[in-house]
């Protein structure tokens, strides 16, 4: 009778079906192709792109960073937390055993009895719970467990994805600033030597104290740019150090920004970002453990099946407590179901499905944002690169100007006003140029960032980190 009857609810377990609805990918509206075709670009997205800046101190950075940022050891650690929630949940799918000993000893006045009397107690049990799932439950709870989980190791991918944009960008900003440095010592240095000669040329009574005085401001001028580019280099170290998991201080240098490979442009298309970028498959797996849950609460509306046992001995004396005529058993199959909840049921249910919208809404909007970045970068890359062949034939252009102009003062054809127009543009001109080397590089980071692809899995593979599988 009792093999019959749990055969019975196995088969309906078998056969049971889960409540609410199952997951289908959303129909997403990808375009053709992006705004700006690029003839050049290559399939680079699965290689380690960082090290086509051909500078090893960079690759050194990007190594030592992913083995030590701590938001990229807090991504993991939220990993093995998720894996164990997922377990918890699992682990409702199957018979839950117990036991216990237990032994007593009371006094107490039986009825009847004149006096008090004195009695041990010893029992040990086994005991064994195992709700049945038969509306799916357990299972959209489990399904909803196992998204999450999948979705924590997407955040952590995403972490590695910014992680080491932030570090390359850190890098290239640092060597950018340091070029504007050079640069402005430099002009100071010639400003500070051209300044001593006109301090004695006015000594000797042949210019003017106005044009000491234009000499000097232009001097002035060079000197005070240098403190606040130096204070934005210490900055700078101690933003890339943190990166790195260190306390703030000083950052090795490589090759200078002029002396740094650009790396090539990635291939691919729109539709490739949906596998490529873990923003998108972590907002996806989001909206599967959001789908998931519905059934959860939907479930709540069934009766709840269980099966419990119990076997053991129970005896007055420790001696008896193994005799056959000291078995104790039990088994029951309890079943519940809600007859009012006042509404419980269906608010939790209207909640679920709100937020299976709003992880929806956040999916569509992630891919929206995916294809917005790819672009973005893509003409700013473009646009970059034409503004910078531009200021390099403008910074020549006013060399020129400089030199020339320099040289008609010295023979009196011009006023010194025309010099320090000449200098200063030249001076103006070659930091912007060197920001907008930066800028171009900036753009090539964010292309690869936006783009997605392989190479997170080759960034991953430097961490010291173990991945939950």
């Amino acid at each position: 009778m009792r093999k019959t009857m749990i055969a019975a609810l196995l088969a309906l377990l078998a056969s049971g079906c889960m409540i609410g609805p199952d997951y289908l990918r959303p129909q997403v509206e990808t375009p053709p192709a992006w705004r700006l075709s690029e003839q050049t670009a290559n399939d680079l997205a699965n290689t380690a792109w960082w090290k086509q800046f051909d500078d090893p101190v960079l690759d050194d950075l990007v190594s030592t960073a992913l083995h030590n940022n701590h938001d990229l050891l807090i991504a993991t650690a939220r990993i093995e937390e998720f894996a164990g929630r997922y377990g918890i949940s699992r682990a409702e799918l199957f018979p839950q055993v117990g036991a216990g000993y237990e032994a007593s000893r009371q006094r107490s006045i039986l009825s009847g009895a004149s006096s008090p009397s004195t009695y041990n107690s010893y029992q040990a049990v086994i005991s064994a719970s195992w709700e049945i799932d038969i509306w799916g439950r357990i299972r959209r709870l489990n399904e909803a467990a196992r998204a999450q989980l999948l979705g924590s190791e997407d955040a952590r991918r995403a972490v590695i994805l910014s992680l080491v944009g932030r570090v390359s960008g850190a890098y290239i900003n640092l060597r950018d600033l340091d070029r504007q440095l050079e640069i402005a010592q430099a002009t100071a240095l010639s400003r500070g030597e051209s300044y001593s000669v006109f301090q004695e040329r006015y000594l000797g009574g042949i210019i003017s104290t106005l044009e000491l005085s234009q000499n000097k401001s232009q001097y002035d001028e060079a000197l005070a740019s240098i403190p606040p580019i130096e204070r934005a280099i210490a900055q700078q170290e101690n933003g890339l150090s943190v990166l790195l998991g260190r306390n703030p201080g000083p950052i090795a240098r490589g090759k200078n920004i002029d002396q740094l490979s650009l790396p090539t442009i990635p291939a691919g298309l729109p539709s490739d970002l949906l596998e490529r970028r873990p923003d998108i498959q972590l907002a996806e797996q989001n909206l599967i453990a959001a789908n998931a849950l519905i059934g959860a609460a939907k479930a709540a509306y069934f009766p709840t099946i269980s099966l419990t046992g119990l076997f053991g001995y129970a005896s007055n004396g420790l001696s008896e407590l193994f005799n056959s005529q000291s078995k104790a058993w039990q088994y029951a199959a309890p079943i519940t179901m809600p007859i009012f909840t006042a509404g419980a049921i269906a608010g939790q249910v209207q909640e679920a499905e709100a937020q299976q919208q709003q992880a929806l809404f956040a999916y569509q909007r992630s891919i929206q944002e995916a294809f917005r970045e790819v672009n973005d970068a893509l003409i700013n890359q473009e646009r970059t690169r034409e503004q910078l062949r531009a200021q390099k034939q403008q910074v020549k252009a006013l060399e020129q100007y400089s030199a020339t102009a320099r040289l008609r003062y010295d023979n009196g054809y011009t006023s010194y006003i025309e010099v320090l127009d000449a200098e200063r543009s030249l001076f103006n001109v070659q930091l912007q140029y060197t920001q907008t080397q930066q800028t171009q590089f900036q753009a090539m980071i964010n292309l690869y960032l936006a783009m997605g692809g392989g190479w997170i899995g080759e960034a991953d593979k430097l961490t010291a980190t173990r991945k939950v599988q």
